[in-house]
Parts: structure tokens; C-alpha cells; sequence
């Protein structure tokens, strides 16, 4: 029996073009799950919206923290790391990087003393010669290098700033970096107020003039009755 070459032709296309429905609609189901999972499991660096969270469910403690006590100054510790332990107990350094950052919108603060402590409690230096002023929302950094192990696991700093009107307390936290091609490490600590610090008189000005006197007022030329 002779096969008739057109049937066969046309069977072929048919078995074609069946193949690329199916394999069209593998990729498209595939398509569909990787967006669907993508949507449901966040990866880290993707954030939901405010739009996402469970109705009740409210931000963080520090959000009200700054909101609700405005203050003037204070003294804040900061613990850091310039290195940690791995291992058998062998120390891995790190690099550290103080940021003090002012969450005032409208207001700036002035930072006064950075001081920076070893395990022992030892200062090992102080970085401010001059305060530094934050303008709103600014923010200043200091960073310990890598080679820099002085501080030793038990480091930490001692933050003052002050502000001329109450603002929202600055954010004050260390954070501790180190890279190589084995392995990276990143973490972060928030600094803790020990005390309120009072804010200094404004620079050039001394105490004010006893009730009754303007300090600007000029002495009066007239002498007393008794000529003196």
C-alpha cells in the first residue's frame, strides 16, 4: 500500500504544533508559580507595604519612643565589637562604624563628646576636638578600622549631644562589617541613654542678669544728691 506523502506531512505538523501547546503551557504554569511564590515569601531586601500589615499589628516600640519623650540631651552607651570570637576562641576582626543620626525634621542637635572605651573600660581616644552639629534629619559617622583591634570585644563608645529646644532622641548605633572571600559578617547594635545630659548655655553668653536689670542697659551719668 502506498503511503500518501501529504497525510504524512500534515500528521507531522499536527504532532509539532502539539508539542508547542504543551510545552507553551508548561512555561506559562511556570511563569505563574514563580510570581505566586515571589508575592507569598519576601526575599531579604524585598519589604511588604504598609498596605500588608495585619490589621492591629503596629511598628516597632522605638517609633513611639522618639514620638512621645522629646528631650534635650543626654549621655547614650554604645556597645561595639572590634572583634569576635570563632573557633577554638581565635579573635576575628571587625570594622566598626558609629552613626549618630538625628530624627529631628526640624530642629538640629549638637554632638558633643565621642569617646571610645576598650574591654577594660580604658578610653582609648576621643574624637570630637569641636561639637559637631547635626542639621534635622543629619547624620555624622566615626569609623574604627578593620587593623584597629585596641577596643577588643568589649568596646564601646559614650555619645552627649545636647539640642536648644526638646526633639526626638538621634539614632546611635555601632555597626560591625568584615568581608573575606570565605565568609561576611554584618551586624548592629542601638546605643542605651545612661543619663540625661544638660544642654550648655549658648556659646558667648554667661548667666542672666539678676531679676530687674537688663544686662544692655547703660549706667545712669546723673550723680546722687551727695555729689558721689
Amino acid at each position: 500500500m502506498t503511503r500518501d506523502p501529504l497525510k504524512d506531512e500534515e500528521s507531522l505538523a499536527g504532532q509539532i504544533k502539539f508539542v508547542g501547546y504543551v510545552f507553551a503551557a508548561l512555561i506559562f504554569v511556570l511563569v505563574v508559580h514563580t510570581l505566586y511564590v515571589s508575592q507569598a515569601a519576601p526575599t531579604p531586601g524585598r519589604h511588604n507595604s504598609p498596605a500588608h500589615l495585619e490589621a492591629g499589628s503596629a511598628p516597632g516600640g522605638d517609633f513611639y519612643t522618639l514620638a512621645e519623650r522629646p528631650t534635650q540631651g543626654q549621655v547614650v552607651y554604645v556597645p561595639a565589637y572590634s572583634h569576635i570570637y570563632q573557633g577554638a576562641g581565635d579573635p576575628y576582626p571587625l570594622t566598626i562604624t558609629l552613626s549618630v543620626r538625628n530624627t529631628s525634621m526640624d530642629q538640629e542637635i549638637v554632638v558633643g563628646l565621642i569617646r571610645y572605651f576598650d574591654t577594660k573600660g580604658v578610653e582609648i581616644r576621643s574624637y570630637l576636638d569641636n561639637p559637631v552639629r547635626l542639621p534635622a534629619l543629619g547624620t555624622t559617622e566615626i569609623v574604627v578600622h578593620r587593623g584597629d583591634e585596641s577596643g577588643g570585644s568589649g568596646a564601646n563608645f559614650l555619645v552627649e549631644w545636647h539640642a536648644d529646644t526638646p526633639v526626638t532622641e538621634p539614632i546611635i548605633e555601632a555597626v560591625m562589617v568584615a568581608t573575606t572571600s570565605q565568609r561576611a559578617v554584618a551586624f548592629a547594635r542601638r546605643g542605651v541613654v545612661i543619663s540625661v545630659a544638660e544642654p550648655s548655655p549658648p556659646e558667648g553668653k554667661g548667666s542672666p542678669p539678676p531679676a530687674g536689670e537688663d544686662a544692655n542697659e547703660a549706667p545712669d551719668p546723673t550723680p546722687d544728691p551727695d555729689g558721689h
